[in-house]
């Protein structure tokens, strides 16, 4: 059983959801990068989901953004991203799912990206703008090396494309809650358990949620329909409020886990 598979197997165990956390690599820099992954590893966070900075990330919102964009600013590059995978790989087990888009595997070669992740540590991908009718080489590439393809269900997408896309995918399946681009909400959407519920009918793999996760009250809501929830800008302003007080910058994103996990 890989890791992702045994974090989910432990959670259902305990009886919670598995808490996804979000951040972007390189932000605000290489180092203090390092020092936040492995303390949301320490502070609750299940699955360290790492997104990898984009010039032209079109599912992400403002917060999300300009991650990218000072990761990008202080020298983030793609030999930066496999240092930082290792590092965090040196300092826990906990699955590493990179976030990206389908034009940066592409243009270093998906199969040697693939190959390079794995190596570094990474567990699994989510390649936001690559559907699965066009995902027959990165699935190829990804079962070569032994990483999941996690993919993504909307709102909007008919039961006949979420069979289509339970078909293709592992890991998990990703739940956006809402349509649109990433960002905090005040509210989470109302229909969650239905639409958790139709994509159970049509895969066992575990299903989380994301886009616009911000409080406990909202993870804790979550905890109650799906198998794992996702918080990202949450997390990431967190992140932009120290930006200049890096060396904090650590300790106030654990500090935030550990708030919304709060019961």
């Amino acid at each position: 059983m890989d890791r992702i598979a045994q974090t989910f197997a432990r959670c259902k165990t305990e009886g919670r959801p598995a808490f996804v956390s979000y951040v972007c690599a390189g932000d605000p820099d290489a180092a203090t990068s390092k020092q936040i992954l492995l303390a949301l590893a320490q502070n609750g966070a299940d699955i360290l989901e790492v997104g990898i900075p984009f010039s032209d990330p079109l599912a992400d919102g403002l917060t999300n953004q300009l991650a990218s964009q000072r990761a990008l600013e202080a020298g983030m590059t793609y030999d930066g991203l496999l240092d930082i995978i290792r590092a965090t790989r040196a300092g826990t087990d906990k699955p590493i799912v990179l976030y990206c888009y389908y034009n940066l595997l592409f243009s270093f070669g998906v199969e040697s990206y693939c190959r390079k992740v794995r190596e570094a540590g990474a567990d699994g991908l989510l390649v936001l703008d690559c559907p699965p009718e066009e995902a027959g080489d990165l699935i190829a590439a990804s079962k070569q090396h032994g990483l999941a393809n996690i993919f993504i269900v909307a709102p909007t997408t008919p039961p006949a494309r979420v069979a289509l896309i339970a078909k293709h995918a592992s890991g998990f399946i990703y739940y956006v809650s809402r349509e649109g681009v990433t960002g905090e909400r005040s509210e989470l959407a109302s229909n969650l358990s239905a639409a958790v519920q139709e994509i159970k009918k049509h895969t066992t793999l575990p299903v989380c949620v994301g886009f616009g996760v911000s409080t406990a009250a909202h993870v804790q809501a979550i905890a109650k329909v799906a198998d794992g929830v996702v918080v990202g800008s949450a997390l990431v302003n967190v992140i932009a409020t120290h930006k200049d007080k890096r060396g904090e910058a650590a300790a106030a994103v654990g500090a935030k886990v550990r708030e919304l996990l709060t019961k």
